[in-house]
């Protein structure tokens, strides 16, 4: 049996909450070399496995990544249907690497409109690793903010109207309970790749006081080391909170 991985021997890192990523530019990363669109979708896949590989060993607890967006079901069939089709086989070829490595997996989202195999397959990756303790890696999958907000507000307002809540008590905190991240931090940090300055409708109640960073390089391209490079950089940025540092 192959044994869960913990801390890097001999290293110490200062611990970063949580990062999450925007992994945009894989379509133009195929298209600036000739290449079809889910070319480019698949050596995105492939990145994927190097930043999840790192993130504990630069600090970082929790990893959440922007897979697929609620606008994202405008693009053409054809690239849909292949992308759903790569989920499914990520998480069939990743699944017994990400347990072993004491990878808990959770996934973010309105699955309402996913097909029922990849449900199917999320579902049972969320539950082999829901013991493991490494990383915590949540991809957002058919996710956007408002929808998210939108869900989160319907049911509150159903609780609140069979008496189990008391308007009186809805909150930050409580309206947070709601969310799909209810179990996890705030990012710390978000990071774009691709150029694009703008936040695609992620994590839009989350991110209120998070870091960005929007880099230019495409997806494909963005390496680990890169990905260092810029959690170094945020752990020596005087984050405040709104508060007045004298």
């Amino acid at each position: 049996m192959n044994r869960k991985r913990g801390s890097v021997a001999g290293t110490e890192t200062r611990s970063i909450d949580h990062v999450a990523i925007i992994m945009d530019g894989n379509g133009r990363w195929a298209t600036r070399r000739g290449l079809p669109r889910l070319v480019g979708h698949r050596r995105g896949a492939e990145r994927v496995r190097e930043i999840v590989d790192i993130s504990p060993d630069i600090g970082v607890r929790y990893l959440t990544l922007f897979a697929f967006s609620t606008e994202n079901w405008k693009r053409a069939e054809a690239e849909v249907s292949g992308l759903m089709a790569l989920f499914r086989r990520y998480i069939l070829k990743e699944a017994r690497k990400l347990d072993e490595n004491n990878v808990r997996v959770r996934f973010i989202g309105d699955r309402s409109r996913l097909d029922k195999k990849l449900v199917a397959l999320m579902a049972e990756l969320e539950e082999t690793t829901a013991a493991n303790t490494h990383l915590n890696l949540t991809i957002a999958l058919n996710y956007g903010g408002r929808d998210e907000l939108t869900r989160a507000i319907r049911q509150l307002t159903v609780d609140v109207a069979e008496g189990r809540v008391d308007p009186q008590d809805v909150s930050e905190e409580n309206i947070s309970f709601y969310l799909d991240t209810r179990y996890l931090p705030d990012p710390d940090l978000i990071i774009r790749t691709s150029g694009e300055q703008r936040v695609s409708n992620f994590l839009l109640w989350q991110s209120a006081y998070a870091e960005y960073e929007f880099i230019e390089t495409l997806w494909p391209d963005f390496t680990a080391d890169k990905y260092a490079e810029i959690v170094a950089g945020f752990q020596d940025r005087d984050r405040r909170f709104g508060a007045v540092v004298g």
